[in-house]
């Protein structure tokens, strides 16, 4: 396969078929991990947190904020790249493994389709207030954070590019 097709056959569009892939990989023994963001300028913060969130299990799932629900989040000037061109950069990524859209305010419904065995956020959120800690424990799943690396965000290279964003 071209790594082209590589990089396109890990973007998915369906829910259920995501789902179906998930439990594939469970019922072949592979743990798998799920994180979610905007991730708009992919940065080596977002690379970092994505390889260590890939290490803790053996498939790792990212659920992508759709543009509309980052504009909700981060303000009228976001996303500074639209959601296909987020979704093909994180896919071209080798610790990613599906990558999937989301338009609600939080990723729990996805969560709830996809049953995780491992829920990765950063180490700003306690586990226990991370959206879909109930779900991801129930079924005696692990749910961890990361620090993140100071100094890295898409913030400060918005605010390097344009100064006026003080």
């Amino acid at each position: 396969m071209s790594h082209h097709k590589s990089i396109l056959a890990k973007v998915y569009t369906s829910t259920q078929t995501l789902s179906q892939q998930v439990q594939a990989w469970q019922s072949s023994g592979q743990k798998v991990v799920f994180t979610n963001g905007c991730f708009d300028l992919l940065h080596r913060g977002h690379v970092d947190y994505l390889a260590k969130a890939a290490d803790c299990g053996q498939k790792l799932v990212i659920g992508v904020n759709t543009d509309a629900s980052v504009s909700k989040l981060k303000g009228p000037n976001r996303p500074i790249q639209d959601e296909q061109s987020r979704l093909q950069i994180l896919a071209s990524l080798l610790c990613v493994d599906a990558v999937i859209l989301f338009d609600e305010q939080t990723p729990y419904d996805l969560i709830k389709t996809l049953q995780p065995d491992v829920l990765v956020k950063g180490s700003d959120y306690q586990p226990e207030n991370i959206v879909g800690y109930d779900i991801v424990t129930a079924k005696g799943g692990e749910v961890k954070t990361i620090d993140f690396i100071p100094g890295f965000s898409t913030s400060a290279i918005e605010r390097k590019i344009n100064p006026s964003l003080q």
